[in-house]
């Protein structure tokens, strides 16, 4: 009776918090990652739901339950078509019956009090929950991992002075204005955003990504299996591993990598897919290019051997992308102990990252002259990089773990 009593209790109870996210276990592409972790890391404080879509990306084809609890957290699936996301058409397609599901499943299960974190992909998600959240009295949190309408710009798919953008940015204000608070993924992100709403005063927070310290780890090269099955395992390897998409500058190294063909020592492995990796596949052939090999993207759980193939970690940015986004990919690689090459803005939360570690370099993207004589310094000094993983695989342990990221959640959501 006595635990009746207490469970009943509305002093007593958890607040309940509801994840909305297009992508959620069993997807592990790294917003799926990254909603279903932080989901499961809450529960201790919450009671924690989720509102999510079919897998449509690494577990494209999986038909998940419309409902189920896992680790502790009752899933709510609801319908959307998952066309071919790489075809903008069909992507769109994919946002509006998503946005429509998930609006009309978020008026049903919103209640008065509840608290509502939502992330920022795909765009047209956070409306879809703010609305809802303000419609039943929730409260809504934002999770900024891209900011718009400046990642369209950096990619040229508008231009500043366009009505688009002009558009996009009345609709944030609206949209920052009427959230509880707003969570950034990057210190440069929080000072564009601190600009987006002038005057409006909304509390931000900076969490990062973290690093998989238990599941990824520095393991000896010589006892590599992806390099000794390329047989390559006695070159000097410069590994980029993740997405090829509109916002990595691919352009450079390829180029870079074009002009150090003749440099019989050093090799290239690009691992992952996105619409810039055709244009890697062609130059390769088009230059009969030796030294870059091209490999199709491992799941995570392969990620303990993909990223300690590499003597180097290489992570691309194009211009304009300060403040933007910041590449997950970087805290695995700190994980695996790898020092890292990166092209980005400076003072963009990828050089802070670099810089404050002594954990590799970073030039602004666009330069292959600067690319290639770099890459050949850091061939001369290969002696010296252990220095390097040493201080990378510490920064992972002791600034980005799970462990610290979730305790900055339950901070920020917690009243």
């Amino acid at each position: 009776m006595a635990n009746k009593t207490l469970t009943n209790n509305p002093e007593l109870a958890k607040q309940r918090l509801w994840v909305v996210t297009e992508l959620y276990y069993p997807e592990e592409t790294s917003t799926g990652y990254y909603m279903t972790r932080i989901a499961e890391g809450l529960v201790d404080s919450f009671e924690v739901k989720s509102i999510c879509g079919q897998p449509n990306y690494s577990r494209r084809g999986t038909r998940a339950p419309k409902r189920e609890t896992h680790n502790g957290v009752d899933i709510f699936r609801v319908a959307g078509t998952t066309l071919n996301k790489n075809i903008i058409v069909f992507r769109l397609i994919n946002m509006l019956t998503l946005g429509v599901s998930t609006f009309f499943r978020a008026l049903v299960s919103f209640r008065p009090g509840d608290k509502v974190l939502v992330v920022t992909t795909p765009p047209s998600l956070p409306f879809v929950a703010a609305f809802a959240a303000l419609l039943r009295g929730s409260q809504y949190t934002l999770l900024i991992h891209d900011n718009y309408p400046e990642i369209l710009v950096a990619v040229g798919k508008t231009h500043e002075a366009s009505l688009l953008v002009s558009v996009l940015n009345y609709c944030n204000r609206w949209l920052y204005k009427h959230a509880a608070k707003l969570i950034a993924v990057g210190r440069d992100m929080k000072e564009m955003l601190e600009q987006k709403t002038a005057g409006l005063a909304p509390s931000i927070d900076v969490i990062q990504n973290w690093a998989e310290v238990e599941d990824v780890r520095p393991e000896p090269r010589a006892e590599n299996t992806l390099l000794a099955e390329l047989g390559i395992s006695d070159k000097f390897i410069f590994l980029y591993a993740g997405n090829m998409g509109h916002p990595n500058d691919l352009e450079t190294l390829i180029e870079a990598a074009k002009r150090l063909s003749d440099v019989d020592d050093i090799h290239f492995i690009f691992l992952g897919t996105g619409v810039k990796r055709p244009l890697l596949v062609e130059s390769i052939a088009s230059n009969g290019l030796s030294n870059i090999t091209v490999l199709n993207p491992k799941p995570r759980s392969a990620q303990l051997v993909f990223l300690n193939a590499c003597d180097v970690a290489l992570v691309s940015l194009i211009p304009k992308m300060r403040g933007v986004s910041m590449p997950s990919r970087t805290y695995n690689i700190l994980a695996a102990g790898k020092p890292m090459l990166a092209l980005t803005d400076p003072e963009s939360e990828l050089a802070r990252v670099i810089d404050e570690d002594k954990v590799g370099w970073h030039l602004r993207p666009g330069n292959p002259d600067a690319l290639v004589s770099l890459v050949r310094q850091i061939y001369e000094m290969r002696g010296q990089l252990a220095e390097f993983g040493e201080r990378a695989r510490r920064s992972a342990v002791e600034k980005y773990s799970l462990d610290l990221a979730v305790k900055k959640y339950r901070a920020a959501l917690v009243p």
